[in-house]
C-alpha cells in the first residue's frame, strides 16, 4: 500500500459533514487530498471548513486527478454506477455510499467493472465495523442465546416537516433514491442482519403509500428466511416499517432457543442479552463520526491485515432483499 492514500470525495453534503468526512481525515494512512460538488461554491467552502487542499465542480477532474489515489461515492443512489464506472475505469480504490445503487443489475455492473480493474470497491455499510454490533455477533456466535428462531425489526417514525411541506426530497424520490425511506434507512439494517446471522435467502413484502406525501412507498412489510446455519437450522425473520405513525420505533429482537438480544439499529441504547431469565445491558457508544471504524478497516484491508466485512459482493445482497420486497407495491 502507498505511505499516503489521498481520497478524494464526490458529493460533500451532509453526510460527509460529521459522519465520514473527518473519518477520511483521521485515519492513519489517508488523507483527503480533494472534494466536489457541482456548485462550486459549496465546494468551495467544504474545502475552506475541512482544511481540504483541493475543490472541483467537475466529477471527471477529480476521479482524473493524480495526485487523487481512491474516490468516496458520496452522491444520491442513481449516480453511483455512472461515477463508480469512471472510478474503475481509472483504476482507483472506491468506496461507495449505501445503498449500493438503484438496483442489482446496477450493482452487479459495478463489481464486475471493479473486478476488471483489479481494485476493491467498498460500500458504506459502517455498522458492520461498528463495536456495539460487534458485541451482537459475539453473543450470537458464542451461542448465548442457542439457536436462532426468529429476527423482528420494527421501525416507525412520524413524518418530518420537508415530508409534510411537500418539499423537494431526493430520499422519497424513486428515481434518485430506488424507493423511499424504506431503502435509505432499512438498508442499513437488512444489510446488519445479513452480517450477524448469514444471507436472506427467501423474501417477500407488501409496499404502499398510505399517506400520499411522496411518490414513494411509505409503508413497508415483510418476512423471510435465513440461509440454514451450520447445523442446518434455518431462522425466520420479519419487520414492518411505518414513515407516518405516531413516533418513533426502532426495536430489533434476535429470539433464540435459550434467550433472546434487544438492540436499535440507529440509537445508541443499551444492547440487552436475556438469558435464563436475567437480562444483562451493555452500552457502548458511537464513535463521534460514525463511519469512523468502517473507514479504519478499509486502511487494514489495504493493508493487507484484514477482510473488510461490507464490499460490493456482500452490498449486493441488501439491494437484492430490498428490491424483492418492493417488487408487490400495492
Amino acid at each position: 500500500m502507498l505511505n499516503t492514500i489521498r481520497w478524494g470525495i464526490l458529493g460533500c453534503g451532509n453526510v460527509t459533514e460529521i459522519k465520514s468526512g473527518p473519518a477520511y481525515q483521521q485515519t492513519s494512512g489517508f488523507s483527503v487530498q480533494a472534494v466536489m460538488r457541482r456548485d462550486a461554491e459549496k465546494a468551495a467552502d467544504y474545502a475552506s471548513r475541512h482544511q481540504v487542499p483541493v475543490w472541483y465542480s467537475d466529477a471527471d477532474a477529480l476521479i482524473n486527478d493524480p495526485n487523487i489515489d481512491a474516490v468516496y461515492i458520496a452522491t444520491p443512489p442513481d449516480s453511483h454506477l455512472f461515477y463508480a464506472l469512471k472510478v474503475a475505469a481509472a483504476g482507483k480504490i472506491c468506496c461507495v455510499e449505501k445503498p449500493m445503487a438503484l438496483n442489482t443489475d446496477e450493482c452487479a455492473q459495478m463489481n464486475a467493472a471493479f473486478a476488471k480493474a483489479g481494485v476493491p470497491l467498498f460500500v458504506a455499510y459502517y455498522r458492520r465495523s461498528l463495536p456495539r454490533f460487534l458485541q451482537v455477533k459475539q453473543w450470537l456466535d458464542a451461542g448465548l442465546i442457542g439457536t436462532v428462531r426468529h429476527v423482528q425489526w420494527n421501525f416507525s417514525r412520524s413524518p418530518n416537516q420537508l415530508d409534510l411541506a411537500g418539499a423537494a426530497n431526493w430520499r422519497t424520490d424513486p428515481k434518485q433514491a430506488g424507493g423511499g425511506y424504506f431503502v435509505d434507512l432499512a438498508s442499513h439494517g437488512l444489510d446488519l442482519l445479513m452480517y450477524l446471522l448469514g444471507d436472506i435467502r427467501q423474501v417477500q413484502g407488501q409496499a404502499l403509500n398510505q399517506q400520499g406525501l411522496y411518490q414513494a412507498e411509505d409503508a413497508v412489510t415483510a418476512q423471510w428466511l435465513f440461509a440454514p446455519d451450520a447445523k442446518g437450522h434455518i431462522a425466520t425473520g420479519s419487520g414492518f416499517w411505518h414513515f407516518g405513525t405516531d413516533g418513533r420505533r426502532d426495536v430489533v429482537e434476535i429470539i433464540g432457543s435459550l434467550g433472546h438480544i434487544r438492540f436499535s439499529v440507529f440509537q445508541d441504547d443499551p444492547l440487552q442479552l436475556s438469558v435464563n431469565g436475567v437480562t444483562e445491558s451493555v452500552f457502548i457508544e458511537h464513535p463521534a463520526h460514525i463511519q469512523h471504524y468502517h473507514v479504519a478497516n478499509i486502511a487494514a484491508h489495504l493493508r493487507g491485515e484484514l477482510q473488510h466485512p461490507s464490499t460490493g459482493d456482500s452490498a449486493i445482497r441488501a439491494t437484492a432483499v430490498m428490491q424483492q420486497i418492493l417488487a408487490n407495491r400495492a
